[in-house]
């Protein structure tokens, strides 16, 4: 899952997303490649899983190698302003700057090109060997992935023009993009999944995603026995059986097994991490 140089991990909320981009994102660091995690439309995901503080719109180094950022719109917007346009020292500007900033969150195209352009940016620029990004959920994450073709059908040319058909392209490279869609063994998040697979085969955004399944249960293989003990074999194998039936629905190409105790997030993305690495 690391052999592209941007990683989108997606997922309905509570299915561990953020702790998949984090252990991917320690994976990564741990092989000795400079990585950049991005947190977009959560808060404190990825900071709660590293164990810093609150991120900020500037990459911070959180472990060697390893620099972590937050999504943040506005500030993404006068970047692109200054960069982008030439347009430099956009940040004096309040009045044009609330404008931009009130017609990116008017017009959905507009804030999700902002949002997803910044990524496509950092991957550009060279600085990282992979981007891992803490995507919105599974029900917001198409409004993105479309974002750059959108742009495309509204604008007839010019350097938007060419900069949304560059991103619509490297969404669209699978040498360059993965999509990772994590799901639950349960009937929600696997209809979302479905759902959001459906519709990437459908649109051709990105290539086929990389399902993950997250908090699998496996059969104990033993006979119950009597009392608390086989009352608990037996609730595993139900639980089990169940999991395996929205399994069947998805199927995922990777599965991560419950982790049973009383774990912080740093010591879940690190688990996640072993367990991930394990499994490539």
């Amino acid at each position: 899952m690391l052999q592209q140089r941007l990683v989108i991990v997606s997922g309905k909320g509570g299915v561990g997303k953020s702790a998949v981009a984090a252990g991917l994102a320690l994976v990564a660091q741990r092989h000795g490649l400079r990585v950049l995690a991005v947190e977009v439309e959560s808060s404190g995901g990825l900071a709660d899983h590293f164990g810093t503080g609150p991120l900020a719109f500037n990459p911070r180094e959180v472990r060697p190698g390893l620099h972590a950022m937050h999504m943040d719109r506005s500030e993404a917007l006068l970047e692109y302003l200054s960069l982008q346009l030439r347009l430099p020292g956009m940040g004096r500007f309040g009045a044009v700057a609330r404008a931009f900033d009130a017609l990116a969150t008017a017009a959905p195209a507009v804030r999700e090109i902002v949002t997803i352009g910044k990524v496509l940016w950092e991957v550009r620029e060279d600085r990282w060997d992979v981007v891992v990004v803490d995507a919105p959920p599974t029900g917001q994450i198409a409004s993105y992935l479309r974002a750059p073709k959108s742009i495309t059908e509204l604008v007839p040319g010019g350097r938007i023009r060419s900069q949304a058909d560059w991103m619509a392209a490297t969404l669209a490279d699978p040498a360059m993009t993965r999509l990772v869609l994590v799901s639950l063994p349960e009937e929600l998040p696997t209809t979302e999944t479905v759902e959001t697979l459906d519709w990437v085969a459908d649109s051709g955004a990105v290539a086929k995603p990389t399902v993950i399944a997250n908090r699998v249960l496996d059969s104990l293989g033993i006979e119950p026995s009597h009392g608390a003990p086989g009352d608990m074999v037996r609730l595993n194998d139900s639980l089990a059986d169940e999991q395996g039936q929205w399994l069947e629905r998805l199927p995922p190409d990777l599965r991560l097994p419950y982790m049973f105790g009383l774990f912080t997030p740093p010591e879940v993305a690190a688990q996640m991490s072993d367990r991930l690495e394990a499994l490539q």
